[in-house]
């Protein structure tokens, strides 16, 4: 195998999307395509379920996923000691959150990040939730997230970088939609759009727990894997969806209307890194997080 087949490899493996991957290589569909086929070929095993609709790695496709990630982290470590000879302090930190209502965090950080250090690699997973991101920061495939939960187990450091409000987000057209608030209790009849209950944030949790609170058990009719698919199900009609208030100022939809909830106060978004985390990289980081997103008071 060579280098760029494995990262080809990688990239669909992740993505489960030729096209999504080949964006990600900076590559045409076509070539990766024939790269992943002559990587099969080579190996005598298919790696990929095609079909109209979706990608699914096989299971030969699965046993090589670690091997290859393994390969490219070695990869990297070998580029990164040569070039960062001379510079200085060097290291790599991942980081995972939520993309749609985070993103925006995380760029201000990385820019500053690569402008000051340029040294350390600033790996983002731009598709974790909050159950994920503390999974795998115990499982030690992250080293930091941006997570909206309440409770956290032992051994987990955190610091508030910003406060959200709770929003509903509600077809144009629905009869709510010009309010200046809503009530949960005003939506107990309708059907609700959320994200799913794994790998899922706290927000399907928090519905649960506000509905009952008001008496009712939300009807949910459909999941999304993320912000923008939950945004685009609600400007279909298919039902109203809980969210917060970044996702209403960065996934714009001329059909969806996004109203505060009125019961509930902000929600914390917060750092995550594990208290025995020794890695020098790592307190760089969040050194310049103190920066880039100061605590919110």
């Amino acid at each position: 195998m060579e280098i760029h087949q494995i990262r080809a490899f990688l990239a669909v493996a992740e993505e489960l999307h030729f096209g999504r991957a080949a964006q990600r290589l900076h590559l045409a569909q076509p070539p990766l395509s024939r790269t992943i086929k002559q990587l099969e070929k080579q190996l005598g095993a298919s790696l990929f379920e095609r079909s109209t609709r979706s990608v699914q790695l096989t299971e030969a496709g699965r046993a090589l996923v670690e091997p290859a990630r393994a390969v490219l982290d070695a990869v990297r470590l070998a580029e990164m000691a040569v070039t960062s000879a001379g510079r200085g302090q060097t290291g790599r930190v991942r980081i995972g959150f939520a993309g749609s209502s985070s993103h925006h965090l995380v760029g201000q950080w990385a820019k500053l990040v690569r402008s000051t250090h340029p040294g350390i690699e600033f790996v983002l997973a731009s598709s974790a939730y909050a159950s994920e991101v503390l999974n795998r920061l115990s499982e030690n495939t992250l080293d930091i997230g941006i997570v909206r939960m309440l409770f956290f187990p032992p051994g987990i450091a955190s610091r508030v970088i910003a406060r959200e409000d709770l929003v509903i987000g509600l077809p144009r057209e629905h009869r709510l939609a010009e309010e200046p608030a809503v009530h949960l209790a005003d939506l107990a009849t309708e059907p609700w759009v959320m994200l799913p209950s794994e790998p899922g944030s706290m927000l399907r949790d928090l519905l649960l727990k506000l509905a009952h609170e008001d008496g009712f058990t939300p009807r949910i009719v459909q999941s999304a894997p993320d912000s923008l698919g939950l945004v685009a199900l609600v400007s279909a009609g298919v039902g109203c969806t809980l969210t917060v208030s970044s996702v209403a100022r960065h996934v714009v939809n001329s059909e969806v209307v996004f109203v505060p909830l009125a019961e509930q106060g902000p929600i914390d978004v917060r750092l995550v890194w594990r208290e025995d985390d020794t890695s020098s990289a790592l307190a760089e980081v969040l050194r310049l997080s103190e920066e880039a997103l100061p605590t919110r008071e």
